[in-house]
This record gives structure tokens, sequence and C-alpha cells, in this order.
């Protein structure tokens, strides 16, 4: 039969018995649950953190692709050999040229610069969702040559339009007249408003039909580049790489890891220090385990006199208060855990129970664009945390138990 080392079964019964003095296990119930509430607040913000990510990346990503081959004049001439050259590729779910300028809109007397995008509306499904956040119009009746736009909810807004209305856009490329260069001039009417529920698109973007960008911004038969639309965003550079090897010519790529790096990368910093400041919480925490173990070292010197006469090591009594700390730690991290992974879990139902309890919302939908708390569990950063958790609990044993190593029998036995 299996039997267990005599110093975990000491630390057990020392972590399990009712002390003579009740101050060290209110010290020590206090440091277990510091610890599973600083693990389960860590948990939980870093989900939430992760749910706005990935929120934000998708309704980023919803209106841009995650990748564009362009050439080096950013001018793609025969994208419909690119086309069928990428299409096939197994990593790509869709493909869809578009040309990408700055233009100026005036509408009612209001003026505001604009991103327009010219694109085919029969192929931009496959790159973009831009057909499932039409509120206003439909995507599909865009049509070649019939000078149609449709523009952002805030923008036309902005410019005081709707349906049916008109608005003018002025294109950057001028044309050459006896006078000089008069800029480009072009009537559009307005057949959809969409709501990407991002301020930046909102705001600030209008698509057109590809035929007509290319004769508003002087393309001729070119394009911009060619949108394409992966399976799995976060390989888009084994992606490029392999585009490089199957791809006959010299283009350019843009993934979206380029395009709004400094965005992610501000996200990602802020979630590094919240686990920093977070992690504090656990530390201090933690550190209670030291006044504990070196309370509870003082009150059983006796016992380490008597264990040091019959023969135990100070190895083996500094095992057995190391043990006693990783007791206390560890069942502050299994609770913390729990805690953490179910508040997380069930944060859409926790959040709206204490709005309607409070009586106000944390993020009303007529302000933010998120009117929910989302919440994204990643185990990775759960391991991360209980790693973290339990190291710091190991650290604090260490000189309280090396303190008890170092006590002396005859000492302790003195007064007794």
């Amino acid at each position: 039969m299996f039997k267990l080392p005599y110093e975990f079964l000491l630390s057990w019964r020392y972590t399990r018995a009712k002390r003579r003095n009740g101050f060290i296990s209110f010290i020590s119930l206090s440091s277990m649950i510091g610890i599973a509430l600083g693990i389960t607040a860590l948990i939980t913000v870093l989900s939430i953190m992760n749910g706005f990510q990935q929120e934000l990346r998708e309704r980023i990503l919803g209106m841009t692709a995650h990748m564009t081959l362009t050439e080096a004049d950013n001018r793609l001439r025969d994208w419909q050999s690119v086309y069928s050259q990428v299409i096939d590729y197994p990593k790509i779910l869709g493909a869809a040229p578009n040309i990408s300028e700055q233009a100026m809109l005036t509408g009612s007397g209001e003026v505001k610069g604009t991103m327009i995008r010219g694109v085919l509306p029969e192929q931009e499904g496959q790159v973009s969702d831009i057909e499932n956040q039409m509120v206003l119009g439909s995507f599909e009746q865009l049509q070649p040559k019939a000078y149609q736009i449709i523009l952002g909810s805030e923008l036309a807004s902005t410019l005081g339009v709707s349906l049916g209305d008109k608005v003018t856009v002025i294109a950057p490329q001028g044309t050459v007249s006896p006078l000089g260069v008069v800029p480009r001039i072009k009537r559009f009417t307005v057949i959809g408003v969409f709501e990407a529920g991002m301020h930046e698109y909102d705001s600030g973007m209008a698509f057109i039909h590809l035929k007509d960008a290319q004769t508003l911004f002087k393309y001729g038969e070119a394009v911009g580049g060619l949108q394409l639309k992966i399976e799995d965003l976060f390989k888009v550079f084994e992606v490029r790489e392999d585009l490089g090897k199957h791809l006959t010519g010299r283009y350019y790529v843009r993934d979206w890891t380029q395009q709004h790096v400094n965005f992610f990368k501000a996200i990602e910093m802020e979630k590094r220090m919240m686990f920093i400041v977070l992690a504090l919480i656990i530390m201090v925490a933690a550190f209670n385990i030291v006044s504990t173990m070196v309370m509870v070292v003082t009150d059983k010197q006796s016992d380490i006199a008597v264990l040091r006469t019959i023969g135990a090591s100070p190895f083996n009594i500094q095992s057995i208060f190391i043990l006693q700390g990783l007791i206390i730690g560890s069942i502050g991290v299994i609770l913390g855990l729990i805690g953490g992974i179910s508040l997380a879990s069930n944060i859409d139902v926790i959040v709206p129970l204490i709005e309607q309890l409070l009586g106000f919302q944390f993020f009303p939908a007529d302000v933010y664009y998120i009117s929910k708390v989302p919440s994204l569990i990643i185990w990775s950063d759960v391991y991360s945390v209980a790693i973290v958790a339990f190291v710091l609990t190991l650290i604090a044993t260490l000189y309280p138990a090396w303190r008890a190593s170092k006590i002396q029998p005859a000492e302790a036995l003195r007064y007794e």
C-alpha cells in the first residue's frame, strides 16, 4: 500500500488543525481568499479584454480584407490573371478586386473628406461583410456606369442625405484644360447606407462600383489591388510566403497586421499592463503567506525540536512548511480558477443582471458601438495566471521554511 511522506502528512495536519492562536488561522484564510479573488479578477478581466479585442478585430476585418495583393505603383493591371492564380489556392477563401482612393464629398452644403472604395458587388461579399451591414438599400444594387454610391451612416448624417439624394464627388486626380488642372467632379446618387459599428468606417467611407471608380480616378482597366480572405487570419505570414512561391510575377502584399499594427499593439500592451497590475493583488495575498508561516513556525518550535531529536533533517523540516504554504496557495489557486472561469463564461448573464439591479447600463447602445460586455477565455492566459500564482506562493514559503530548518532543538526546548 502506498504511503504518503510524513512531511506531507504533517503539513496537511498543520493546515487543517485548529491552532491555539486563532489569528494565525485568520491570516491563513485571508491569504487563501486573497489569492482566489486575485485570480478570479485577473481571469475575468483578461477574458473581457480578449472579448473586446476579438469584437474589434471582427468589425475591422469585416470591412477590410485579410491581405491585399498589388504592384509597385499600387496599380494591379492584369488582376484577372492574378485572381485565377489565387482563387483555387487551398488557404484562400475568397478574392475581390478594389480601388481605394481619397476624395471630397459634398451634399446639402456640407463637405467631408472620404475614402472611396470601388468594388464589384458580386465578389465583394467573398472578402467583407458589407452586405450584412446595410441599414438602408441593398449592396447588390450597385450598377456600373450608373454612378451610384453607398455611404456610411455617420457620413450620410453629416452630409444630410438619404436614399435617392445626390452627392458630388471631387477626385484629386485632375483633368488638364486650357485653364489649368481642373478637379474631376461627378454627381452620384445615394442608393444605400451601411453601419459597420466603427467610427472610422461609418464616418469616412463610401462604396461605388469598380467601373465607376476606374473612370473617376483614371485607372483605365487596372485596379488598386486584389483583396484576399484566408482561412486563418493569424497565419498571414505563412500564406504570404506560400503565395510568393505560388504566384508568377512581382507583387507586393499588405496584410491586416500591417494596416492596423498600432491599434492592436496598443490593445496588447494594455492587456499586459492589466495583467501586471492585477497580478499585484495575487502577490499581496501570496506574501501574506509569509506572515502566516512565520507565526506557524514560532508556534510550532517545540514540535520542530522534537522532530529534530528523533532524526528529522533540516531539509525535512523545510519541506514540511513549504508544503503547508503550497497547500494554502493551491487551494486559493483552485478556487480562483473555478471562480474566474465561471465568471468569465457567464459574463453575458451576470452583467445584464447587475445593470438591472443598479438601474444603468455600463455601455449604452446610443453611446458605444459595443453595447454588450464580450468575453473570450483563452486557456493560455488561464495557465499563465495559475503558474504565476503558484510560483509566487512557492517563493513566499521559502523564508519561513528556511527559518524553521535553522531552529536548534536545545534552544527550542529550553523553556518547555
